[in-house]
């Protein structure tokens, strides 16, 4: 007897999730490259204290709710977003150019 197949919901998910992209509109996330934490900061490389780099490789906060991320529009205008996303529902608040919020 074969059992029947069950899909995984967060998978058919995540295939309706679109970023609007300021230059090409809104789009597929298959276009998009996940690259992580957009406020993550690495401790400095001359840094002695160990227990820094520990926590940053492996003590990372996974947070349930609004979270801002980096993406990187691959198959587009090749541009680098925040994109604030609740990570709960995966629904997209908001989008913006990486380099406007670095340089402010």
């Amino acid at each position: 007897m074969r059992r029947a197949r069950v899909h995984n919901l967060t998978c058919i998910e995540t295939e309706r999730v679109r970023i609007p992209c300021p230059f090409c509109g809104e789009r597929d996330l298959s276009e998009f490259s996940y690259l992580g934490d957009a406020g993550y900061r690495r401790p400095e490389l001359g840094s002695e204290n160990l227990g820094e780099f520990y926590e940053a490789v492996y003590l990372r906060d996974n947070p349930a709710g609004p979270h801002e991320e980096l993406w990187y529009h691959a198959f587009g205008c090749r541009s680098w977003l925040i994109v604030a996303r609740n990570t709960r529902t995966h629904e997209i608040l908001a989008a913006r150019l990486a380099k406007q919020a670095i340089l402010g």
